[in-house]
């Protein structure tokens, strides 16, 4: 949704786009705490903190400067596309198709590379860079969740166990 209001909308204040990206970082923390406690899966856990307390941010200070936004949104970025690819990697021992979140790490990556060697860029310009990263991530992490839904469901070779705490999830034949 947060792609699809950037490319709509590129006319969006800063301010605008700085209570936006807070809700969704708020939300998709949130969501990884969740999961990340559920599964006993620390680093998913960790990440959704970080994205909990970089949206709190944004969401009760926006009135920071829009170099500042820029660089919390792209050290969230950098990070958050490093650890969608070590779960990526994790998640290679256990089942394949994994490199639908290496591909979003990769882009959450460069989204956060691109915001930083060109901090200068419009409002507008960033709008849409956000929202074609959102894009891209949104559309990947989907078909990997509807593919590990049908894999936990018994639709695949594989199924996911979760009955070791200090493993995390396990797939098996």
């Amino acid at each position: 949704l947060f792609a699809i209001c950037a490319f709509i909308w590129p006319g969006l204040t800063l301010g605008v786009l700085v209570l936006l990206w807070g809700a969704f970082a708020v939300v998709d923390g949130v969501v990884a705490i969740a999961s990340g406690i559920s599964a006993r899966w620390w680093t998913l856990a960790g990440f959704g903190v970080l994205g909990v307390a970089a949206g709190l941010i944004a969401l009760f200070r926006p009135g920071i400067t829009a170099l500042v936004l820029l660089m919390v949104i792209a050290a969230w970025a950098i990070v958050r596309g490093v650890l969608e690819i070590i779960a990526a990697i994790r998640l290679r021992k256990e089942l394949t198709g994994e490199w639908l979140l290496i591909v979003a790490g990769i882009a959450s990556i460069a989204l956060g590379i691109l915001m930083v060697l060109f901090p200068g860029a419009g409002a507008v310009a960033l709008v849409w860079i956000i929202g074609l990263q959102a894009l891209i991530a949104g559309v990947l992490l989907t078909a990997l969740g509807f593919r590990l839904r049908r894999i936990s469901r018994g639709g695949g070779p594989f199924r996911i166990d979760v009955d070791e705490p200090s493993a995390g999830p396990r797939v098996r034949a």
